[in-house]
């Protein structure tokens, strides 16, 4: 099977999205770094994102990578937040992250789509 480039750094940018914010999880559960294994996690989860971030630059431009890594991977946070962690949730935090989701994809539809 022949893969396209541009669709296999499309899954490694989400791949490398999901791992950030995983990373971040992690940073959460080390309780201010005081916990060892939440630590050790966090590094290698933002290691590795950042790397398949930084593999997805080759063909992605630099501005609609970073768009969508920062945008989805905020949304992801925000919601795990909400759901996992039990944070306050208003009307102004749901539009908020709409007007990020609805960003990355007009990033995306201005630069032509994947």
């Amino acid at each position: 099977m022949n893969y396209d480039p541009k669709t296999i750094s499309w899954i490694l940018l989400i791949i490398a999205i999901v791992l950030e914010v995983t990373g971040t999880i992690c940073m959460k559960l080390s309780d201010g770094f005081t916990k060892l294994i939440p630590v050790i996690a966090m590094l290698t989860f933002y290691l590795l994102g950042l790397s398949l971030l930084a593999l997805t630059l080759k063909i992605i431009d630099l501005s609609i990578a970073y768009a969508v890594w920062s945008g989805l991977g905020t949304t992801l946070i925000a919601i795990v937040g909400i759901v996992w962690f039990k944070e306050p949730v208003s009307a102004i935090k749901i539009v908020s992250i709409s007007l990020i989701v609805i960003g990355v994809i007009g990033l995306n539809l201005g630069n032509g789509g994947h």
